[in-house]
């Protein structure tokens, strides 16, 4: 049997109309007790995410948990891209257990969803694998999450795994979306996003910039 390669992307690459994005917990309380990744880079990709989100004009949702009484205010990273945006605030550590956030889902109406947030083995575990439960299609940003510990975190993204959840990763994320530097429409906003949040990458961009005028969509 012959195979005849086309130029077309992959089914399982996200692009920005195909997906919605969760941003779950990016909470002071919980941010605490994260210890399986920094602090200033939990918070740096969350940003980046965020940016890359709104920026691409993916429908988000943003919720927390016990904001009032308990967890504190979402991370401001997270929640400046989306001006006005009501955050839904649950009780459950489970966000797929709660009403609010489901009535939003279904309105939004994608079948993929996109999931990243505090802390792995509860809040993204949970609505993941209920998401995967009742026929979703699920991806998790792993360098946007953490978890109290790296072994809870590596469990955790492992368990979700097993059961058919995709991990990828802050800048995949925003370079998935755009994925051909010849769209110019988002050229000069994907490649901003990643000079100011893309770490030694986004210093490489503004570099050859400077120095060269060099352009990723020409040959």
């Amino acid at each position: 049997m012959t195979i005849t390669a086309t130029p077309t992307p992959g089914k399982t690459l996200l692009n920005p109309t195909d997906h919605a994005l969760v941003l779950i917990d990016f909470q002071s309380q919980m941010a605490f007790a994260t210890k399986s990744i920094a602090p200033e880079l939990l918070r740096n990709n969350a940003a980046l995410v965020a940016n890359a989100a709104a920026g691409f004009n993916v429908p988000t949702i943003l919720t927390t948990v016990a904001e009032k009484s308990f967890s504190g205010p979402m991370f401001s990273e997270v929640t400046d891209p989306f001006p006005g945006q009501k955050l839904l605030d649950r009780t459950s550590m489970n966000t797929w257990e709660d009403a609010a956030v489901i009535d939003e889902v279904n309105r939004i109406g994608k079948q993929r969803l996109v999931f990243a947030g505090l802390w792995t083995s509860v809040c993204i575990v949970g609505p993941v694998l209920s998401a995967i439960d009742q026929g979703f299609e699920t991806y998790v940003i792993t360098d946007a999450s953490g978890d109290i510990s790296e072994e809870a975190h590596e469990r955790a993204v492992a368990r979700m795994i097993q059961a058919g959840a995709r991990p990828i990763t802050s800048l995949q994320y925003l370079l998935e979306l755009q994925r051909d530097w010849a769209r110019t429409e988002t050229y000069d906003m994907t490649t901003g996003i990643a000079r100011k949040l893309g770490g030694a990458y986004g210093i490489g961009i503004t570099y050859a910039k400077t120095m060269f005028g060099a352009s990723e969509g020409g040959h």
